[in-house]
């Protein structure tokens, strides 16, 4: 069974970190591209981050640029984005996602993190930044 599982998520204050993991089972995530997606309630899924194992590559967008780092594992076929300096604005539930449309996060940009590229999500993992 193919399935993409979040966590790591929690409650935390401004300024904090937080690593989120994003385990695979059922596949190899370095034969695929991976995602890290963000959404609040009401709004539209928005990517955040990309990893490609294969390419040796990564893509931030420029809100988290600097924050946060998308790594993988393949002995453990995990992803993880760690991300630090959190504020409230960071709020969100997060998700991870995997594309074979993808050969290069650096070269292909801000369209490595299209939402409708991805066809297996994880089920998300709650973060929440507050005081």
């Amino acid at each position: 069974q193919v399935q993409l599982v979040e966590s790591g998520g929690g409650l935390v204050q401004p300024g904090d970190s937080l690593r989120l993991s994003c385990a695979a089972s059922g596949f190899a995530l370095d034969d695929y591209a991976s995602a890290w997606f963000r959404q609040a309630p009401g709004k539209e899924r928005e990517g955040v981050s990309c990893f490609s194992s294969g390419a040796g590559d990564t893509y931030y967008v420029d809100a988290v640029q600097g924050r946060s780092t998308i790594s993988g594992d393949n002995a453990k076929n995990t992803v993880y984005m760690q991300m630090t300096s959190l504020t409230p604005g960071s709020t969100d539930v997060y998700y991870c996602a995997v594309t074979n449309r993808v050969s290069t996060c650096r070269g292909m940009g801000v369209t490595t993190v299209t939402t409708g590229w991805y066809a297996t999500w994880g089920q998300g993992t709650q973060v929440t930044v507050s005081s």
